[in-house]
């Protein structure tokens, strides 16, 4: 039985919270509730004492805790922190490290994996100090759930709504007992951009953030997989456990690929390499001068996923991205056979909820069997990695 500190803050989404109680304690999991003075206001405690069978922690000395400081007692022996609506104001609190009620302070003694499940208006959502609060809690080991798009209590329709009951008690439960389906398999993922080089001082790039590709990383080596990350030049840390090869160019990315490629089980080509190179590249500083221009001429570079499609054995499994701007199916199913991929990951990287350089993602998988695509709604880029391996893992069944 595995111990659960259960937070629950004040928004509408609060009476969701039963729901999410009873189900982990039928799962035979122990619950302790933690209410939020304005949680309070939108369930009654008694709900959630009935359900989980353990009193409400309301306040920071209880009368039944009279010599034990009730923020440390609640986190000795706790296997998960699951805060569940959780509103602005939590996530602002925990960023900054502040502790002024009961859950802010159980927060940071915390030593206990956290999931937080958010639910706010969609402006409150996307305001810049929330993101920058979620991004800090990220890099802090938090792992987060939606927010889902929907119809919202104030009538409007975005990104806010509290995750699906369902979907926050499966992450939960995937926490406490980690997935290890991939235990034995070697998966290499591609991320980021490439760079070609003009001259010693510039270069050709893309947008590329590198976030999704390290997010099938993350998501590979935490279901047991031997991961390896072939990385284009970016600003993100090293995920723990996977194996790291940096590369540069277009050709350095296709050199490690063919080189690691022969032994492995999976590759996601999840990075962004450039089409064309410049055909030399000055030995100098190109230098301006007034009234002149500049003209490039480019060379093609290697297809990478094209020469790993004709290389794969029967077992292996190759995953593309076809990033695009318009036509994004016809597209993608035109790359899908001339990769000879197994799986092909259409993204619109005009959106700027779904594009380079944010969190979120929407995606769509095809196969080469011409079935119906399956359409993934806009999600965090790990839960979009986490699709993505199941749908890979099913051709190994």
């Amino acid at each position: 039985m595995s111990r659960i500190i259960f937070g629950v803050t004040g928004g509408i989404a609060a009476y969701k919270a039963a729901d999410i109680a009873n189900e982990l304690t039928k799962a035979g999991h122990d619950v302790f509730p933690i209410m939020t003075k304005h949680a309070m206001e939108f369930l009654a405690p008694l709900t959630l004492e009935t359900l989980t069978h353990h009193s409400v922690d309301k306040e920071e000395f209880g009368q039944d805790d009279t010599y034990r400081i009730r923020h440390i007692s609640l986190t000795e022996d706790a296997d998960l922190l699951l805060i569940a609506p959780a509103t602005a104001n939590i996530l602002a609190k925990a960023a900054a490290g502040i502790g002024d009620d009961l859950l802010s302070t159980t927060i940071l003694a915390a030593n206990c994996p956290i999931l937080a499940a958010p639910a706010m208006n969609t402006r409150m959502w996307e305001n810049p100090a929330t993101q920058a609060n979620v991004k800090t809690l990220e890099a802090r080991g938090w792992r987060f759930i939606g927010p889902a798009e929907g119809r919202l209590a104030c009538g409007t329709i975005g990104r806010g709504k509290l995750s699906p009951v369902e979907e926050i008690v499966s992450a939960a439960l995937e926490m406490l007992q980690p997935r290890r389906d991939l235990a034995g398999r070697k998966i290499i993922v591609t991320a980021g951009p490439t760079r070609e080089k003009l001259d010693p001082v510039r270069y050709i790039t893309n947008f590329s953030s590198g976030k999704m590709g390290y997010a099938l990383a993350e998501e590979a080596v935490s279901r047991g997989a031997e991961t390896i990350l072939i990385s284009g030049p970016v600003s993100l840390p090293k995920p723990d456990g996977v194996r790291v090869v940096p590369v540069e160019s277009t050709q350095d990315l296709y050199d490690a690929c063919i080189k690691e490629f022969e032994t492995a089980d999976l590759i996601i080509m999840a990075a962004a390499p450039a089409d064309f190179r410049p055909a030399s590249m000055a030995e100098q500083k190109i230098k301006k001068e007034k009234g002149s221009s500049l003209t490039v001429s480019f060379v093609e570079n290697p297809d990478i996923a094209a020469a790993l499609g004709r290389m794969k054995r029967p077992g292996q499994l190759l995953v593309t991205f076809a990033a695009e701007t318009e036509n994004l199916l016809e597209n993608a199913r035109t790359k899908l056979a001339a990769k000879g991929a197994d799986l092909m990951i259409a993204n619109d990287v005009s959106r700027t909820d779904a594009g380079f350089h944010v969190d979120t993602n929407a995606v769509t998988i095809l196969r080469p069997d011409g079935s119906e695509p399956e359409v993934l709604p806009l999600m965090p880029k790990r839960e979009v990695a986490a699709h993505i391996l199941d749908a890979a893992k099913l051709l190994w069944e």
